[in-house]
């Protein structure tokens, strides 16, 4: 209906960024609500991180939209905070605190800006079968945080409680009846709708807590650095792997995104995105916001609209901007309760393994080679997730890093994607196998 450059009449344009900020509007909360409830923080301070990401996810979105020289890719993608690094983020978090993460994210933003430039050169290290086991890591690493929240959140006192079961279990429900028989806007904000659902039922049942809203103001900026910046070699080393992978997301956004163009990205549309992911997600850091990265569901609501305007992904870029202006509405996403979060974010964790499982499964020949590579991979990524204890004898700089399943999977796939010879096997292959 309109191509990149061209500019729907306005009342369609704010109609259409609407959508695009309905459709991503829980994913974009989400981590932080997730890491401020696993590292224990206060209303207040999840609502200073809410503020931030609202904030950074708008600048984020209109930078992608309209350049500032090389950041930026002139594309009509949605920037928010990424999911992707919410596991580590946590394990850092609860072993050396904020403010290392965020010199974490900070530092390690440099990766995807070095990469960005260098997009040409270092592509074919990034294949399908490498994407797809680290798309399936996120979502099996982040599963178990998806069952925490959903009875109650680490360390609560009805931690399992029917009722937090029931509230997640309504969310869960809701969600999946919506997303397979909603049509248009209800399908693609099934996921919010669902969490409305929970936090109506949550203060049905006396779950909320309001008093932080009504303290909070109306209007006001970011601070600078609030939990302060700290530099860990560790976290720098595992928070710029995780950088690696943002990288990986946003290339094949931007790829699905210029599908709906009916034409391949340029090799200076590819390098500006990724470029401008690195440098927002590392501006953010300054702020006390997540790392960015371009979000998918707002690539298929483009695909499926087939409005593929970047002026009217600019507005959803200048209506988050706005709703992070507004103090607010921060802390009132600051108190959805656990469980309702645990609900939808059970669903997002498992479509996330759900889409490197797809990739896998289309776009990488299932050989014995990619196969071993699968299981290796997994193998070693899930064993330290799930028994970090085992690691307990290393510096603690390695426990840092190899501690991470997603990192110490997605390495392994990586490497063992360069060292293992190709092999002929086919498909028959392995089922003869």
């Amino acid at each position: 209906m309109y191509g990149i450059d061209d500019r729907p009449p306005p009342l369609e344009a704010v109609s259409l960024g609407v959508q695009h900020v309905v459709a991503m509007l829980l994913s974009n909360i989400t981590p932080p609500l997730l890491i401020a409830g696993a590292l224990g923080m206060a209303v207040a301070d999840t609502a200073v991180l809410m503020q931030a990401v609202l904030v950074m996810a708008g600048i984020a979105t209109l930078v992608q939209a309209y350049p500032l020289g090389p950041v930026g890719g002139r594309i009509p993608v949605v920037m928010g905070t990424s999911i992707a690094f919410v596991g580590v983020i946590i394990g850092i978090g609860r072993a050396s605190g904020l403010a290392v993460v965020f010199g974490a994210c900070l530092v390690g933003a440099v990766v995807e800006i070095v990469l960005g430039f260098s997009i040409g050169r270092l592509e074919r290290f990034f294949p399908p079968l490498v994407n797809s086991v680290v798309l399936m890591l996120i979502g099996l690493t982040l599963i178990p945080v998806g069952v925490d929240y959903a009875a109650g959140g680490v360390g609560s006192a009805d931690y399992g409680a029917p009722i937090n079961l029931g509230i997640a279990a309504l969310v869960f429900v809701a969600t999946l009846a919506l997303n397979q028989w909603g049509r248009g806007l209800i399908r693609y904000a099934s996921m919010l709708i669902g969490v409305a659902i929970g936090y109506v039922a949550a203060a049905a049942a006396g779950m909320l807590d309001l008093s932080g809203v009504a303290a909070a103001g109306w209007i006001s900026l970011p601070s600078i650095a609030p939990f302060g910046l700290e530099f860990e070699i560790g976290a720098i080393v595992l928070i710029g792997f995780v950088y690696v992978i943002s990288a990986m997301e946003t290339l094949g956004d931007i790829s699905g995104i210029f599908a709906a163009a009916g034409r391949l990205p340029s090799e200076r549309e590819l390098q500006g995105g990724l470029v401008a992911d690195g440098v927002m997600s590392g501006l953010a850091a300054v702020f006390s916001a997540f790392p960015n990265t371009s979000y998918s569901q707002n690539v298929g609501l483009v695909n499926f609209t087939g409005v593929v305007s970047r002026h009217v992904t600019a507005v959803a870029g200048a209506i988050l901007l706005l709703i992070g202006l507004v103090p607010k509405v921060a802390a009132g996403f600051a108190t959805i309760p656990a469980p309702v979060i645990g609900g939808g974010g059970l669903i997002m964790f498992a479509m996330i393994f759900a889409s490197g499982a797809a990739i896998f499964h289309r776009s990488v020949e299932l050989n014995q080679r990619s196969l071993l590579i699968l299981a290796v991979a997994l193998a070693l990524g899930l064993g330290v997730e799930l028994r970090s204890e085992a690691l307990s004898m290393l510096p603690d700089v390695a426990q840092t890093v190899f501690g991470s399943g997603l990192l110490t999977g997605g390495m392994t796939a990586l490497v063992l994607n360069v060292i293992l010879p190709q092999q002929p096997d086919t498909r028959s292959d392995v089922g003869g196998a």
